[in-house]
Parts: structure tokens; C-alpha cells; sequence
């Protein structure tokens, strides 16, 4: 998680949201790697990500996970229309996002790998999208 924090520090994230058993700050291995981006990023916690998800999405929020799935977009070709705002949904480290939120999220982005594992870990992921999104604007 600290490595997100800095992640979305560095591209100006609106705000995370941590849910679920993810750990929050004060977090000792949190703080370790955050370098004090929980002190420069909004967060808050819910529980269920399934409600925070459908929390933003009736606020306007364009719902996108960060998923392998049938009919996911290819992040390079992923494009997001000028003006909108969008959340990106990262999912479980062993069991990815969960079948109840990709049902109402707009659309699924993928990340190509050409690999044997098909996974990366989500802080790596993180940075992958969030480069992709912030290079294809600038």
C-alpha cells in the first residue's frame, strides 16, 4: 500500500480508497514505503468495496477496473473522454476485483503481458496505469 501512495501521490490521484482487509495508515509498513504520501493523498476506508464503488459511481464517476476479462480494453487503447471523471478499481492481490463490482463498473482495462504468470503485483499495475493515462494526456 505505501508503494501505491506514493504512486498516486506522484500523478496527483483525486484519492484512494482502501477497503476491505487492506491495511490503513498508521501503518508501520505502510509508513516505510509511503515516504508521507498518506499525508499528501485524500484516502478513506469502507469496508465493502462493492459500496464505494456504487457510492462513486452515482456521483458520475466513470467506473473502470483494472481486470483480466472476457471484453477488457487493452490499455494502451484505452482512452478516457475529456472532462470525465473516472475511478479506477484494483482488485485483490490473489483474487483480483470481484465479481459483484465488475457488474456494475463501465468497463475493464487490461494490461498486455506476454508472459506465463498473467499477473503483476497491484502496485506495479498501479504505476503501469496510471503512467499510461497520465502519457496519453500530456
Amino acid at each position: 500500500m505505501g508503494s501505491i501512495f506514493r504512486t498516486a501521490d506522484a500523478f496527483l490521484a483525486e484519492a484512494m480508497y482502501l477497503c476491505g482487509y487492506t491495511p490503513q495508515p498508521p501503518h508501520r509498513d505502510i509508513h516505510k514505503t509511503a515516504l508521507g504520501a498518506t499525508e499528501t493523498v485524500n484516502w478513506r476506508y469502507e469496508k465493502s468495496s462493492l459500496e464505494a464503488v456504487k457510492t462513486l459511481k452515482n456521483e458520475g464517476y466513470h467506473i473502470v477496473a483494472v481486470e483480466q476479462v472476457q471484453g477488457s480494453v487493452s490499455l494502451n487503447l484505452f482512452r478516457l473522454n475529456p472532462g470525465e471523471k473516472m475511478v479506477l478499481v484494483f482488485g485483490n492481490e490473489v483474487d483480483g476485483v470481484s465479481e459483484e463490482v465488475l457488474s456494475i463498473c463501465d468497463i475493464c482495462i487490461e494490461i498486455p503481458q506476454f508472459g506465463m504468470k498473467h499477473s503483476l503485483n497491484v502496485s506495479v499495475a498501479t504505476g503501469m496505469v496510471l503512467w499510461e493515462l497520465v502519457r496519453a494526456v500530456v
